[in-house]
C-alpha cells in the first residue's frame, strides 16, 4: 500500500513539475543565475534544503529561474527583493496547498463513509487533485489578478507606507480554548470555519479587508474610522447571535501603519492587539484618539474607560462603542 502511494504521488509530482532531472548548480548555470541566488529563493519559497548533487528540479524550476534572470537583468530588480517575493508567495501558497490536499483528503474519507484516512482514501484523494490541477490552477491565478487589482486600487489611495493611515481592528472568540478542548477534530474545523464565514462576510461586506485570520482570530484593516466601527460591531453582533460559536471580543485603533509582506505593522497595530484582551464577550473597545474621532456621530455611542496598563505601552484609556440610538443592526 506505502508503494502504491509513493507512486502516487510521484505520479502527480511529475505531472505537476516533470521529471526531476538536474541539481541545483546545473539548473542555475542553465539558466545564468548564480547557484547561492537560486538557493535563497528555494529557502524563501518554504522548502527544506537540498543536497548539492541531488537531483530533485526539473526544467519546469529552471523555467523559473530564467524568469528571475529577466527580472533581474532586464527590469533592473534587485537581487533582495526577489527573494522578499519569493517568501510572500511561498507562504501564501502552501496555505493554498495544504488547505486544497486536506480537504480533499476529507472529501475522500467522506466518500468512504468516514471510515478515516486509509489507503484508499489516501490514493483516491491524490487522483482528485491530480484531476483538479488545470481547473484550480486557472482559478488560482485568477485569483491573484484580482487581488493585484484591489492592491493596485489600495495603493492608489495611499501611495506612500508613510501615508497609509487606518483602522485595525482585531476580533477573538471568548472562552474559544476551553471550547475547543471539548470538540472532536471535525467539530473543531467546522468552528473555525464558521468563525472564518462570519468574519469575511462581515468585513468585506463592511468596505474593510481581512489582512490574516489565526485560529481564532482575525486581524482586519478598514479606510475610515467610522466604516471600521461598524464592521466591528457588526461582528460583536454576529458572533454573539450565533448559536455555534462563543461571543467575540473586539479591539480598534485608528493611525498609521506600515505595511510589508501583505501584512500591516506598527503601534497602531500594537494597541489594537493589546485592547482585544480586555475587551468583554460581545463588545467593542476603541483606543482613546479613535474614539474621540466617532464621538459626534450619531450612529454611535461611547462609553469612557477608567486607564489600563497595557503591555509594551502604557497605562492608555479607552472606549465602548455601542450602537447610536435608531442604528439597529
Amino acid at each position: 500500500m506505502t508503494e502504491r502511494l509513493t507512486g502516487a504521488a510521484a505520479r502527480v509530482a511529475e505531472v505537476l513539475l516533470g521529471p526531476p532531472q538536474f541539481t541545483r548548480a546545473e539548473i542555475a548555470a542553465a539558466a545564468g543565475i548564480e547557484v547561492e541566488h537560486a538557493r535563497r529563493l528555494w529557502q524563501g519559497l518554504g522548502f527544506p534544503p537540498v543536497a548539492d548533487d541531488a537531483r530533485v528540479f526539473s526544467s519546469a524550476d529552471g523555467d523559473v529561474l530564467v524568469a528571475v534572470r529577466a527580472l533581474l537583468d532586464e527590469r533592473g530588480t534587485p537581487e533582495a527583493l526577489t527573494v522578499q517575493q519569493a517568501r510572500v508567495i511561498g507562504q501564501a501558497l502552501a496555505r493554498v496547498a495544504d488547505a486544497q490536499v486536506t480537504a480533499t483528503l476529507d472529501n475522500a474519507v467522506a466518500h468512504r463513509g468516514g471510515a478515516g484516512a486509509d489507503g484508499d482514501a489516501l490514493a483516491a484523494a491524490l487522483q482528485a487533485i491530480e484531476a483538479q490541477l488545470p481547473t484550480f490552477e486557472g482559478f488560482v491565478r485568477h485569483a491573484w489578478r484580482r487581488h493585484l487589482v484591489a492592491a493596485v486600487v489600495r495603493l492608489a489611495a495611499a501611495p506612500a507606507a508613510g501615508d497609509r493611515v487606518c483602522v485595525i481592528g482585531f476580533a477573538d472568540l471568548a472562552g474559544f480554548t476551553p471550547l475547543s478542548i471539548s470538540l472532536d477534530s471535525a467539530e473543531l474545523a467546522a468552528a473555525v470555519d464558521r468563525f472564518e464565514a462570519v468574519a469575511y462576510e462581515h468585513i468585506l461586506g463592511g468596505g474593510g479587508r481581512v489582512v490574516k485570520t489565526i485560529g481564532d482570530e482575525v486581524m482586519f484593516a478598514a479606510d475610515e474610522p467610522a466604516a471600521g466601527a461598524a464592521i466591528a460591531l457588526a461582528l460583536a453582533e454576529a458572533y454573539t447571535r450565533d448559536p455555534d460559536l462563543p461571543a467575540a471580543r473586539l479591539g480598534l485603533a485608528f493611525g498609521p501603519v506600515v505595511a510589508w509582506e501583505g501584512d500591516l505593522f506598527g503601534p497602531t497595530v500594537n494597541l489594537a492587539s493589546r485592547l482585544v484582551n480586555f475587551a468583554r464577550p460581545g463588545t467593542v473597545l476603541l483606543a482613546e484618539d479613535f474614539g474621540a474621532a466617532l464621538h459626534d456621530l450619531p450612529a454611535f455611542t461611547l462609553r469612557h474607560l477608567r486607564p489600563v496598563k497595557l503591555k509594551g505601552i502604557g497605562a492608555v484609556r479607552a472606549w465602548v462603542l455601542r450602537r447610536g440610538a435608531g442604528n439597529a443592526p
